[in-house]
């Protein structure tokens, strides 16, 4: 019966002043409508950064040759990784799971009349898998393939919707760099990732790319992707202790390789898209801080107004907490329309920039409730000095106001 009292009166006080009310609502709508965008923003960015790391492989280590040069100047990449390195991190470390030697390069591609340049990766029939790839027509080559040096290949989408348009390429013949290639595969589609786009490209059996198209004896990189829940810390450290025996490298010497650790690109990617996320959600905070004071500014001006009437209550019978729970409630009242309000207005916003733009948002439940509670908060915080200023009138004084 009270709290209704309590909401009638406030409603009335809001109503009797509505411009007034909006403006002072306004500042709390456009601060939880911002920090529920913003937050969609920084979380789809989030999603986005790790799905593309993600899509590169799971459990992934990737070992390259390390720098090499003289009198402290590095002029270049050593050429000292084999195929047998590849056999015998997958023969003798253990949590190993499978291994991919790697070779890379440029190619010209001419199907008739139509012709691309596009990446060309020279690898083993385990890369597809490794790399996350996946086959949506034809199929893979096979170890058979890959020991007799064939001649075929498997495209990623965009190199096929380049030479073929909307044909389908499997089975036919083309040339890369002027050699006969049997496109046996189209691997599916797995987007632009922004610095290197993966559909773009071609893989061919390493052996036909290091004898046949490149003229190479040592591999780009080996890639290795571990059992899950291995320590990848530690199949790091027993894949640079077999390099290191293989290349006969001193205890005193450096190691000759770099290893890239799948673990820590992820930690490296989540920490500062964290921290991009706590940027944003504090920049639109204070603009909620700013609605704040506007609502204690309009709640000042009310108790100013209605001084008399605080008075005549007060001279009844209403007791100081009386006169401080209806002013704070109204000021909390305020912030919590408000805050609906930019709810709505926030998760509207991150729709519209998900569908109107290229960037991805997603809508976290805890960032609404937490818009909400911070919204509450400001209510109170910026309500209270109104409310008690009201509740220490005197009441004589009140009466007398003019």
């Amino acid at each position: 019966m009270y709290f209704m009292v309590l909401l009638k009166v406030a409603v009335y006080s809001l109503f009797a002043n509505k411009l007034r009310s909006f403006l002072a609502v306004l500042g709390v709508i456009i601060g939880v409508g911002a920090v529920i965008a913003m937050l969609a923003i920084a979380a789809g960015a989030k999603a986005q950064v790790l799905t593309t790391i993600s899509a590169m492989g799971t459990n992934l280590l990737v070992v390259r040759p390390a720098q090499h040069g003289s009198g402290g100047v590095m002029t270049g990449t050593q050429q000292n990784l084999t195929v047998e390195d590849a056999q015998a991190i997958l023969a003798e470390v253990p949590n190993v799971l499978r291994v991919a030697p790697v070779v890379q390069g440029r190619g010209q591609l001419k199907y008739y009349n139509k012709n691309t340049a596009t990446s060309v990766i020279g690898s083993s029939v385990t890369y597809i898998p490794l790399r996350n790839f996946e086959i949506e027509r034809g199929r893979l080559f096979t170890d058979a393939e890959e020991e007799r040096m064939a001649k075929v290949t498997i495209m990623g989408p965009v190199v096929a919707q380049n030479l073929f348009g909307e044909d389908d390429p499997v089975g036919a013949t083309i040339k890369l760099n002027g050699i006969n290639f049997h496109v046996i595969g189209i691997t599916k589609s797995k987007g632009d990732q922004g610095w290197f786009n993966p559909d773009d490209n071609i893989v061919i059996p390493y052996t036909t790319a290091m004898k046949q198209l490149f003229g190479m004896d040592y591999l780009r990189e080996i890639d290795i992707q571990c059992v899950a829940g291995a320590d990848l810390m530690k199949v790091q450290d027993d894949v640079t202790a077999l390099i290191r025996k293989r290349h006969r490298i001193l205890p005193e010497m450096p190691p000759d390789i770099e290893i890239r650790n799948q673990a820590d690109l992820l930690s490296t990617a989540s920490a500062v898209t964290q921290t991009f996320t706590v940027l944003l959600g504090a920049v639109a905070s204070i603009s909620l801080l700013v609605g704040g004071i506007g609502i204690m500014n309009i709640m000042l001006v009310t108790v100013t107004e209605r001084t008399r009437e605080i008075g005549i209550r007060k001279a009844i019978g209403a007791k100081d907490r009386d006169i401080l729970r209806q002013f704070l409630f109204e000021a909390i009242l305020m912030s919590g329309l408000g805050g609906v309000i930019g709810v709505a207005a926030g998760v509207g916003a991150a729709v519209m920039v998900s569908r109107l733009t290229t960037f991805t948002t997603v809508l976290q439940m805890q960032s609404i409730v937490m818009a909400m509670l911070f919204a509450t908060a400001v209510g109170v915080f910026f309500g209270y000095y109104p409310a008690r200023r009201a509740a220490k009138l005197n009441p004589i004084d009140a009466l007398r106001y003019e």
